[in-house]
């Protein structure tokens, strides 16, 4: 073969492998642009595109102060989150709201975590929103913006990767019982209520809860029990399916040393494969089928060959 054939052929070989290889590059920087943009996406619902200014709406909301929302992260994985406003059954004032979202980027930013009880102080869960604050955000444009904040932060809480469960003492009203279908689980106490008081407000749930009601109990369920404005006591939500387990323990310590013995069987074990357990049950509750396969592949090589992985080999264990 003529030395010039030999030359043009290489020299085509090569292009094309240059093409190749600038392809598999653009590939791989697209998928990872994408993943960045979804993460981002999910990170938070509304933006500035939905006339959505955070600064602005906490600036608006911290005028309403009262209560607290506190957090305890222990050394085992385990935290506990209290909604801290017993003289108003623990209603959600601004500043509450406020603090709650920073409390969910607390956890975020934790990467030991792996459960979260969500309870109230003084023996009750959660009323909902503070009257007070309502009657001050009455318009149209205020209670939106309160909407788009809270749907932001519960949907955050809601794809923490910690395993979550409300500790439902008391009354969970409105706002409160829509607090409780952000959690993975829900247990409650003899005695304890769940009910979706909007209709009687002359409103529908605004925090997300009505979706996420949806999602838990089917949509025939949840239309009766958000029309019906229906008090929701421990054994009909066990058979809905929107409550795990009925407590033994009304009293808030009993019951919250139960709770954590509850949720201790799901979070024993490394954190990095809890976390990675919570993100593949997320990502297949929320994204198409597909793109929760892709999602579970990925989380899957996070934790394949790690020292959990690793140590689980050499002690092989049989499973019973």
């Amino acid at each position: 073969m003529p030395f010039e054939e030999i030359f043009t052929e290489l020299h085509e070989q090569f292009q094309q492998e240059r093409q190749e290889m600038a392809l598999a590059l653009w590939k791989n920087f697209l998928q990872i642009t994408m993943k960045r943009i979804l993460q981002q996406r999910r990170l938070s619902l509304y933006n500035g595109a939905h006339g959505y200014e955070e600064e602005v709406i906490k600036k608006k909301l911290q005028q309403f102060s009262g209560g607290s929302i506190n957090l305890s992260k222990e050394d085992n994985g385990m935290a506990i989150l209290t909604l801290n406003n017993p003289k108003l059954m623990n209603a959600f004032s601004g500043t509450m709201m406020v603090e709650l979202q920073e409390r969910v980027t607390e956890l975020e930013n934790w990467k030991d975590g792996k459960g979260l009880i969500i309870h109230g102080a003084g023996n009750t869960f959660c009323s909902g929103s503070d009257l007070n604050v309502v009657k001050e955000i009455s318009n149209s444009q205020d209670g939106m913006n309160m909407c788009m904040f809270m749907q932001n932060t519960l949907t955050r809480l809601m794809r923490l990767p910690l395993i979550s469960v409300a500790l439902v003492q008391g009354k969970a009203f409105g706002g409160g019982a829509e607090l409780t279908t952000a959690c993975d689980f829900r247990l409650m106490t003899p005695g304890s209520e769940i009910r979706f008081v909007h209709k009687h407000m002359g409103l529908v749930p605004g925090w997300g809860g009505g979706a996420r009601l949806v999602r838990i109990v089917g949509s025939g369920a949840a239309l009766q029990l958000l029309g019906a404005a229906a008090r929701v006591e421990p054994e009909r939500a066990r058979s809905l399916g929107l409550s795990e387990a009925t407590l033994l323990s009304s009293e808030e310590t009993r019951a919250l040393a139960e709770a954590r013995a509850w949720l201790s069987q799901y979070t024993e074990g490394p954190a990095a494969v809890i976390r990675a357990v919570k993100k593949v049950v997320a990502a297949g509750r929320e994204l198409p089928l597909e793109a929760a396969l892709r999602t579970e592949k990925d989380i899957f090589g996070t934790v394949w060959g790690g020292p959990a992985n690793l140590q689980a080999l050499v002690r092989r264990p049989k499973h019973k």
